[in-house]
């Protein structure tokens, strides 16, 4: 069964630590994960200890995945990727935890994600244009050695599909605002579960990877930052409706064919509680087929074919944008 539960949001000061671990804790035994409490506790403390420290409000905790896989996360509006474990730390120092003195320990090894590493069987972070998440998979048992190696996805101004093979101007006529933005934050959340399900548990969830490699490769150019700050403006100004243009590699765009498919097998995925993820309703799959399957069609050399609302629906007129 799929987690996802309101995240905790933390105040700043040491009580935010103290109210993640018992949060934490609190939702494992909640869900029947007693056995990987005391892991989940240590490492959630060291990475809301850095947050706190080193990252930017807001700081948030969730937990994700499902309870076969369960996944904790903590999030800040940092980009700075956090400091890997360093080699030259004494990991025997930390062996014998006292849990009401940990904060103070976590504290002296300021950045390091040692603890992390040795309570966790997969970490991480993940990078985004709005910050950061750090993440991990609980372990059973505190490993005796160095643990597991940290993953860093995303990247501070990532310019993927920025410069395009065979650039190419694909017009998008009539663009409702709202399904865009919906489209907009499903493919962001889409893209960073399939990423984390890919390092995390790439075994139970073979399509993950492929899905995440595609979502980055094609779908950046879709839902970058310059597209939704027009269709923000558009959604200030009341506009219901805006013609967009989107610049992409022409052999990217045929490639966008293969995009269709694997959404349409994520929402299967969904259906069977295997992510997170819920899946499209009617009106998304209808949107994004036609979106999607407009640069398809024009990649081909076909006039761009306007958006029609389903029937009994009012929309107003578009405006043309250019986005580059």
């Amino acid at each position: 069964m799929p987690l996802n539960r309101p995240a905790l949001a933390l105040g700043a000061g040491p009580r935010g630590v103290q109210d993640a671990r018992r949060w934490v804790v609190g939702t494992f035994l909640d869900i029947g994960r007693d056995d990987l409490v005391e892991c989940a506790e240590m490492a959630v403390s060291e990475l809301v200890t850095n947050a706190l420290l080193h990252g930017t409000p807001p700081i948030q905790v969730r937990i994700r995945g499902t309870q076969e896989h369960p996944r904790v996360e903590v999030s800040d509006g940092s980009q700075e990727p956090p400091a890997m474990p360093s080699a030259s730390l004494d990991l025997d120092a930390i062996d014998d935890f006292d849990l009401d003195g940990l904060d103070d320990l976590l504290l002296t090894f300021g950045r390091g994600l040692s603890i992390v590493a040795r309570a966790s069987d997969a970490w991480g972070a993940d990078i985004e244009d709005d910050g950061k998440t750090v993440w991990f998979t609980p372990a059973a048992e505190f490993s005796d050695d160095a643990g597991s190696e940290g993953l860093v996805t995303g990247a501070p101004g990532d310019t993927t599909g920025e410069h395009p093979a065979d650039p190419t101007r694909f017009h998008l006529l009539g663009v409702p605002v709202r399904d865009y933005v919906s489209f907009h934050n499903h493919f962001r959340e889409l893209r960073r579960e399939v990423r984390l399900l890919a390092m995390a548990n790439e075994a139970d969830y073979p399509l993950a990877r492929d899905l995440a490699e595609v979502f980055d490769r094609l779908g950046r150019p879709l839902t970058k930052d310059t597209v939704r700050r027009e269709v923000d403006l558009a959604q200030a100004a009341g506009e219901s409706a805006i013609d967009l243009e989107v610049l992409m590699g022409r052999g990217e765009a045929r490639d966008v064919a293969r995009f269709v498919e694997l959404l349409a097998l994520t929402d299967a995925f969904a259906r069977e509680e295997k992510m997170l993820a819920l899946a499209r309703t009617p009106r998304q799959v209808a949107f994004q087929t036609w979106f999607l399957g407009e640069l398809v069609h024009q990649a081909d050399g076909d006039e761009p074919r306007r958006w029609t609302e389903p029937a009994g629906s009012n929309g107003n007129g578009a405006r043309h944008s250019s986005v580059s």
